[in-house]
Formats: C-alpha cells, sequence, structure tokens
C-alpha cells in the first residue's frame, strides 16, 4: 500500500480498562481498522494521564492495578479514516478522539 503525502492521522484516547464485549477497546479497535484495510495502527500506553472526569491515572509502584490511559494512532488517507470514522464511534462509549492532516515521509515496508 502506497500513502500520499498528505494523510490523516486519528488519534484515539481510551483507557485501558475500557472494554468492547468481553474485549479490550484498543485490540478490536486496532483489528477492526486491519479489517478495513487501513494503512497502519499503533498502541501507545501511557504512564500518567487523566481525562474529563480529572481523575489521575498513573503507573506508579503502589498503583500498577490502576486504569492507565491508552493512545492509538492510526494513519491513512482522509477518505479511508471518513469511512472508519463511524465504526470508530459505535465502539467508543468514553474518550477523545482527534483528526489532524499530517504530511507522510516515509512509508515502507522492505521486502
Amino acid at each position: 500500500m502506497e500513502l500520499p503525502a498528505e494523510a490523516e492521522l486519528l488519534r484515539i484516547f481510551i483507557g485501558e480498562s475500557d472494554r468492547h464485549g468481553q474485549r479490550p477497546l484498543y485490540e478490536v479497535i486496532v483489528e477492526e481498522a486491519r479489517k478495513q484495510g487501513l494503512a497502519g495502527a499503533t498502541v501507545l500506553r501511557g504512564i500518567m494521564g487523566f481525562g474529563s472526569n480529572s481523575r489521575i491515572h498513573t503507573a506508579k509502584i503502589l498503583r500498577l492495578s490502576e486504569d492507565l490511559p491508552m493512545v492509538i494512532e492510526i494513519v491513512d488517507r482522509p477518505e479511508r479514516i471518513a469511512t472508519f470514522l463511524p465504526i470508530l464511534d459505535a465502539m467508543i462509549s468514553n474518550g477523545l478522539v482527534t483528526l489532524e492532516k499530517i504530511r507522510v515521509l516515509t512509508y515502507r515496508n522492505q521486502k
């Protein structure tokens, strides 16, 4: 797959304990992005953060079981991201979704 120089970055902020059915929401989102043929997705686990409820989530030693922040980043063509947004909206009940224009410098898969 090739990406144009002008693409979009979809960024999804959720909690580690967020679920879709019985499964972690971040896994379901990434698997659905792959199923939809999007160019790529990455999940990042935060060590500290807070959201709309202003409750701090942290990975400090004494609080390892806390609900840590998760960020999923997906990059693709604007029209492919636009097709994915309604699917994503149906999965997320809590969180933040942002979209920004980006410039792709390199997207390679050496075989």
